[in-house]
């Protein structure tokens, strides 16, 4: 694997992280969102991770190592975990029983799966600090 190459996977990583920490925000951000444009509460999203162009696995390591380009987002999917159903009479979305359809976001989740992207972020920012190390210690060789 080339030194170009490394660094074009890191930057899918981070790339994709970012994403992910975003919907994670948006996630948290509508935590109490009970009325959307598309009707009823917020639906939690959900960012889905494939590899980027690896074709075959049952190649050798080195040839899938040529041909991989990193990670992508494939999909931000709806979670298809119920609502919460809060009692609030008093709420302008209550329903005949007096019942609020809470979106389904659980913080506790979203914070863990923010450290969890957070981490990866700042992996896929070390490979690439390093790689940018390793490429100025072969400049310093030729000379």
């Amino acid at each position: 694997m080339d030194f170009i190459h490394a660094l074009k996977i890191s930057a899918t990583g981070l790339t994709a992280n970012r994403t992910k920490m975003n919907v994670i925000a948006e996630n948290l951000a509508n935590v109490e969102t009970t009325r959307t444009q598309e009707g009823g509460p917020y639906k939690r999203k959900m960012v889905i991770f494939e590899e980027n162009n690896i074709e075959d696995f049952s190649k050798t390591m080195d040839e899938v190592a040529k041909k991989s380009t990193g990670v992508k987002v494939s999909e931000v999917a709806f979670s298809q975990e119920d609502y919460t159903l809060v009692y609030n009479p008093s709420h302008p979305d209550a329903n005949a029983s007096g019942y609020v359809a809470m979106p389904n976001v659980n913080m506790l989740t979203e914070i863990t799966d923010m450290i969890v992207a957070r981490r990866a972020y700042d992996a896929n920012a070390s490979a690439l600090s390093n790689t940018k190390s390793m490429i100025l210690k072969a400049l310093e060789i030729g000379k």
